[in-house]
């Protein structure tokens, strides 16, 4: 597909750089000649320096023949507005990043009434993250499927735990979970596991099932899983207020540390049920005197990606508190997840999984439509959401007699109101949508699962 993505910040350099990697032709607009030859040096891409809001700019950049458009520039206002120039323009697709608060609740609106066909806000995906694994803290990362009818859940193989050395096949047989381990990530090696795979320390565990299931099957193995009952929140910026937010309505008290005294005014008028505390929050001293040794959750949310992350391991070696830490770059993802913490969210992968889902869904229709998009295992494993249609090939058969690819697992059809955890007598059939993991690159459709 040719896409053109205006603006060079750490989002918009994000989506090239996964965009680039599936194969697209990618134009990049920004108004700083200097920062798209810095920023962009490496990638296979054009470049274009101008105003992403001038009609003119973007005929320059070809706007007439491209098939989808990708406003990532600072201001939300302008992101909007080069959004309808570009429908105007080229009757492209079109994305804009938004970010204001302000604007959230009015999303289906905007997308309406100006005919932009996604609006993405980094700062709220990122809350809705952090937000879950602190409702469930014993998981490492948290993937929802299905209109969070489906989690897959991520956690690791402790010394103690009742799962190591445990055969994968005994789980449902001996134990009646119906929960399916879809993946696990051993070393550097990511695994989609058949029935004979057995549990190591150490492993880190994707387990797919309904909410229901998987409390149950951590409940069974002793697991804790009650939510986190107090957070202490450091960094008030937007992902911060949003986290706040959302952990209040599910009942979690929260403090937030900011060192802004202008922005704990906003926080206080904003977020009445919190407690703001405007200081250093990576101090030590502020963690111990504002008592994170009672705290339940620490969110590391500063604008530093360094100060997060000693934040969580000075946190850590304090007390037995749960952390996760937002770290914007990815370029040293391979080292910061060996330095042993809890959960590390990158806000800018989260948003160009979003993207990448939308251009896939585009890109490919033929027996399916993709409805979700997720990396997994460092980006070695994907999980993908499928709603078949009547063109696909695979369906009314019994999984049993399809010949499923190496390194696929069919995890969940869903059928209506019906959450099925297929075994080998299930078929798929028009109408389900199917979630599956592979570690393969070349699933576009459904059909793609099988060899011929």
């Amino acid at each position: 597909m040719k896409i053109i993505v205006v603006g060079c910040g750490k989002v918009g350099i994000a989506i090239v750089e996964q965009l680039v990697a599936e194969g697209h032709t990618i134009t990049v607009i920004d108004t700083n000649k200097e920062r798209l030859n810095t920023r962009l040096n490496g990638l296979d891409v054009l470049t274009y320096c101008g105003d992403g809001c001038s009609s003119t700019t973007l005929e320059g950049a070809g706007i007439d023949n491209v098939d989808l458009f990708i406003a990532a520039m600072d201001s939300d206002e302008t992101n909007l507005l080069s959004c309808v120039i570009a429908k105007k323009k080229g009757k492209c697709k079109t994305i804009a990043r938004v970010r204001n608060p302000i604007y959230n609740m009015e999303t289906y609106f905007l997308m309406k009434e100006l005919d932009i066909d996604m609006v993405v806000n980094p700062e709220l995906m990122t809350a809705y993250e952090f937000s879950r694994i602190f409702k469930f803290p014993y998981a490492s990362q948290i993937d929802t499927f299905l209109s969070d009818r489906v989690e897959m859940v991520h956690f690791k193989i402790k010394p103690d735990s009742n799962l190591k050395g445990m055969r994968l096949m005994d789980m449902r047989s001996k134990h009646n979970c119906n929960v399916l381990i879809s993946m696990v990530e051993r070393g550097d090696e990511v695994h989609i596991p058949d029935g004979h795979f057995v549990l190591e320390e150490g492993d880190m565990v994707g387990a797919v099932g309904t909410l229901r299931e998987i409390y149950a099957f951590f409940k069974k193995f002793g697991f804790a899983t009650k939510k986190a009952s107090n957070v202490m929140i450091v960094g008030g910026g937007k992902t911060g207020f949003y986290l706040a937010r959302n952990l209040i309505s599910s009942g979690i008290s929260v403090k937030i540390i900011e060192v802004n005294r202008a922005r704990c005014d906003f926080l206080a008028e904003n977020l009445p049920e919190a407690d703001i505390i405007c200081a250093d929050g990576t101090a030590k001293e502020i963690l111990l005197e504002e008592g994170i040794e009672k705290a339940a959750g620490l969110a590391a949310l500063t604008s530093i990606d360094e100060e997060n992350i000693l934040l969580s391991i000075n946190a850590m070696s304090l007390t037995d508190v749960k952390t996760a830490t937002k770290v914007s770059r990815t370029n040293f993802e391979e080292v910061i997840n060996r330095m042993n913490l809890d959960t590390i969210i990158f806000p800018n992968r989260i948003v160009s999984d979003r993207i990448l889902q939308f251009v896939r869904s585009l890109q490919y229709t033929m027996g399916s439509n993709i409805e979700y998009f997720r990396r997994l295992g460092g980006g070695k494993a994907e999980a993908l959401i499928f709603k078949i249609t009547e063109a696909a090939h695979i369906t009314g058969r019994p999984l049993m007699e399809l010949n499923v690819k190496k390194g696929v697992l069919i995890c969940v059809i869903a059928r209506k109101n019906k959450i099925i955890t297929p075994s080998g007598s299930d078929t798929i059939e028009v109408g389900d949508r199917v979630v599956i993991v592979h570690t393969k690159a070349d699933i576009k459709n459904i059909d793609d699962i099988v060899t011929v």
